[in-house]
């Protein structure tokens, strides 16, 4: 964005920034990552239908997590959040999806450890490939960004953005980026399990808060 305009207000301008981010981010994601990621959540509908999702993530990561086991529970999914009172046990055949951009998030890690323990297919949302999630997962999708513990760790992200760290507190990078990457993978899953909006749309509750 063009800073020629001094009335520009500055929430605006940090959504332009966020917004140029994620497009940034969006060329660099590794296309077979994504296929992986997809293709798994394809198959676990296609052969597994029977079976559990677990979406885990702590804090905003969590309510990013949150957004999207409500799509997956629109697409037909068995889908849950970590957390809630009503999760049942986690085993063999289920899949569980964790979001931590650092990778290291103690809670996460342990739930993702737990998980695999139980026989539980693993896919990993991170920042860090080399991180502790990403290393138990079976698949690994790395999403640029941010994270709380960045400093002096991803110096080259915020040198390529040009943004300056008070405009994108903490995570914010992470979990904007997440949350439409994960929209997308929506998406594509709409297309390949033949799901009309009008699909979802009778999956939607129709009591709500």
């Amino acid at each position: 964005m063009s800073d020629s305009s001094h009335n520009t207000p500055l929430a605006t301008k940090t959504m332009y920034d966020i917004a140029e981010f994620i497009l940034r981010a969006a060329s660099s994601i590794k296309a077979d990552q994504v296929e992986k990621m997809v293709s798994e959540l394809e198959d676990f509908y296609k052969n597994h239908h029977d079976r559990k999702v677990l979406v885990m993530g702590a804090g905003r990561s969590g309510l990013v997590g949150r957004a999207f086991a409500m799509r997956l529970l629109h697409l037909g999914y068995n889908a849950y959040v970590l957390g809630e009172t009503i999760v049942p046990a986690i085993g063999d055949r289920d899949l569980v999806v964790a979001i931590s951009g650092s990778g290291r998030t103690k809670l996460i890690y342990t739930a993702a450890e737990a998980a695999k323990e139980a026989k539980a297919k693993l896919i990993a949302i991170t920042s860090y490939a080399d991180s502790p999630l990403a290393r138990v997962a079976d698949v690994v999708v790395e999403i640029p960004g941010r994270t709380k513990y960045s400093k002096g760790e991803d110096y080259f992200t915020r040198q390529i953005l040009g943004i300056t760290e008070p405009l994108a507190p903490l995570g914010t990078l992470f979990e904007d980026t997440t949350q439409i990457f994960l929209d997308g993978i929506v998406a594509d899953l709409m297309i390949r399990l033949k799901k009309t909006e009008e699909d979802l749309r009778l999956v939607h509750a129709n009591i709500e808060l």
